[in-house]
């Protein structure tokens, strides 16, 4: 995979004419070359339903006269840039009208995307239909005509569909449409014959070609998904809804899979579909800057105009954040997480719902904010290169999640549970010994918690709980680290005080942090309610637990909450990369969040805790060697004033596999 990529969208409605018109082989190439671009995902099917290309097996757009996607290869290729194509899978709107009985359907009828007919949008396919034929012979006819660099599917997955073909299927298997498991089972078969039709229409011409079904989303804890597709390509565009949390999420899980995977992104203010967005560029540099530190690759998205016309803005845009892009990608290639911390993904773990989802995104945020160097997990991760795991709030441990984390613990490793973490399934017990002894559900919320230790930012006071929490009794060897206070009441008709909630009773009710032989509980839904609320005590109730936790911290650093550090190992070099990066995203219109200042940053310190001695630190790509002083197994160095993203090199004295202190 490269690392400067454009995915290319080009939706193109039947109603437009010209189609292709201003395309320009040399313009093209221009552009590709004024934006930095090393490869570039091309179109051989839009969402309308149409081709790009003449074909047998689709047809193509009315108002195209040559060959655009045959042209766009050769131009590419002639200037050393890889050509992936691109097809929309799931959405063909010229053939949903002609066969809107293959497309999904949910229990009452309704379309998918959009309801009917009479608004405007796409519908969405049913894999388990006639369609899938025809979509794996439009396949294998752009892999058999052009010399393609990958395949990319776009709108795929597992999905819910009450057509009359899955009704029709699950009832010959002598199951019931409303028995949800069974329809479970349906849709997942369903999606594994998808992607195993495409990969074969694609590897019995080109064997090892790569191919991405694009879902929006790699799920965590779904690795047979995953390993469907030969890289991964998280899509995460910060202004469409993601938000800037999203790719660290993603990527912190994904690059433990040893899988290639790209960061994509896209130039446009706020998501595809956009024509004449544009973000700044200090957005995109920062953007592209995130993926490097997460050991990724990395894709902007850009829509290509009717005309077939290159937008030099676009390009210009483009060009400012890969032009330092590959200036670093020798530090950036073949790298491996050094991380202290591994988080246990609630959606990994199986638990559903909207609790689990901000479980995992309010602990990403916080092991963010306090510069830990952490890694997303599944419950097939080997933890033993990990000195704290994290369950975040709602992971209940059975019989095989106990044997993994009982051995861990016994090999020296510490737990950091929240809320129904670390309970038995049935919520009788704890599975692990925290030195607490569970009561069940507590029975005000909110409640308040009363550290025995001081906040750095705050005195000592009753912190509102706003999530939900338990109730829990200190065991003879475990050690309280705080109380839990209750509300006189709970808000209700006649009992109810101020505007929110109800205050303290400032009575002790018992616990509310404890530490024992397994590390340490706090009773609440910490990670959700920082999710939802970014409350400072709670996230400072969290980083005491971790350092309590941590015996030795590999990265200390001052920089800013909002900065974002990471350890990147590059084993074939013999060195670390230290990665910081800093911006502030602030919020314009509803719920767009921009980048735009990039300030300067001085006097930014850190300390690495390293596994062999170190012969040089340096700055990359500029080349700029720091002084730093080497003890007992740690290197201390100050950076010089920089912006937005500086790379660091630790080069070792002699080769070390060790990927920790």
């Amino acid at each position: 995979m490269r690392f400067r990529q454009v995915h290319l969208d080009f939706h193109t409605s039947e109603a437009i004419e010209g189609i292709g018109s201003r395309f320009s082989k040399q313009q093209f190439q221009e552009m590709l070359q004024l934006g930095h671009v090393d490869s570039i995902t091309v179109f051989a099917k839009c969402h309308h339903g149409w081709a790009y290309h003449p074909s047998t097996a689709n047809e193509m757009h009315p108002h195209l006269s040559f060959d655009l996607l045959g042209a766009q290869i050769e131009a590419a290729h002639e200037i050393s840039v890889k050509t992936p194509v691109y097809l929309s899978a799931g959405l063909d709107e010229k053939l949903a009208r002609r066969h809107p009985e293959w497309l999904i359907r949910d229990p009452q009828e309704k379309l998918n995307w959009v309801p009917d007919f009479m608004t405007p949008g796409y519908h969405q396919f049913c894999m388990n239909t006639p369609y899938l034929d025809i979509l794996a012979n439009q396949v294998l006819e752009v892999v058999s005509n052009y010399d393609v660099d990958g395949i990319f599917l776009d709108i795929v997955g597992v999905r819910e569909c009450y057509c009359q073909s899955c009704v029709a299927e699950i009832r010959r298997r002598g199951e019931d449409p409303r028995n949800l498991d069974a329809m479970k089972v349906l849709w997942e078969e369903t999606f594994l014959r998808y992607a195993q039709t495409m990969d074969e229409a694609v590897h019995r011409i080109k064997p090892g070609l790569p191919v991405f079904h694009n879902s929006g989303h790699v799920k965590r804890g779904r690795r047979d998904f995953a390993k469907l597709n030969t890289h991964l390509e998280l899509e995460s565009l910060p202004t469409g809804g993601w938000g800037y949390d999203h790719f660290p999420l993603s990527a912190r899980y994904a690059q433990g899979l040893g899988m290639e995977f790209l960061g994509m992104t896209g130039k446009f203010h706020t998501s595809w579909g956009e024509f004449g967005g544009y973000k700044h560029p200090n957005a995109l540099k920062y953007e592209t800057a995130l993926s490097l530190a997460n050991g990724a690759r990395i894709s902007i998205g850009d829509q290509l105009h009717p005309t077939g016309w290159m937008d030099p803005a676009t390009y210009a845009l483009i060009g400012e954040a890969y032009r330092e892009v590959e200036a670093k990608e020798e530090w950036c290639r073949d790298v491996n997480s050094v991380a202290d911390v591994a988080l246990l993904s609630a959606e990994a773990a199986g638990e559903p719902g909207n609790t689990a989802q901000h479980a995992d995104a309010g602990a990403v945020r916080i092991l963010l904010e306090g510069h830990y160097l952490f890694d997303v997990v599944d419950t097939e991760n080997d933890l033993s290169s990990y000195s704290v795991v994290i369950l975040p709030d709602v992971i209940t441990v059975d019989e095989a999640l106990k044997t993994k984390l009982t051995a861990f613990i016994a090999n020296g490793g510490k737990i950091l549970a929240t809320g129904r973490s670390g309970l038995s399934p049935d919520g009788s017990h704890f599975e692990l010994d925290f030195g607490a002894k569970p009561l069940g559900d507590a029975a005000f919320k909110p409640s308040y918690f009363r550290p025995d230790f001081e906040l750095p930012s705050l005195r000592h006071a009753s912190f509102v709980m706003y999530t939900d929490g338990q109730d829990i009794e200190l065991e003879p060897h475990g050690t309280k680290l705080g109380s839990r206070e209750n509300s006189y009441f709970n808000r209700d008709l006649f009992t109810f005080c101020s505007h929110q909630h109800t205050p303290s009773n400032l009575q002790d009710a018992g616990p509310g942090m404890v530490e024992g032989p397994a590390g340490i509980y706090a009773a609440w839904n910490l990670f959700e309610d920082y999710a939802l609320k970014g409350s400072l005590p709670v996230k400072e109730i969290v980083h005491y637990a971790l350092d309590r936790l941590l015996k030795r911290k590999t990265v200390h650093t001052n920089l800013p909450a909002q900065g974002v550090t990471t350890l990147q190992a590059q084993p074939s070099e013999n060195r670390w990369v230290h990665h910081l990066l800093y911006a502030s995203p602030v919020r314009r219109g509803l719920n767009v969040e921009v980048i735009e200042d990039l300030p300067v940053l001085s006097d930014i310190e850190a300390t690495i805790s390293v596994p062999a001695p170190v012969r040089e630190v340096y700055l990359a790509p500029q080349g700029l060697k720091l002084p730093f002083r080497q003890a007992n197994g740690r290197v201390h160095y100050t950076l010089p004033p920089w912006s937005c993203h500086q790379m660091v090199v630790l080069q070792f004295e002699h080769a070390t596999n060790a990927q920790k202190p």
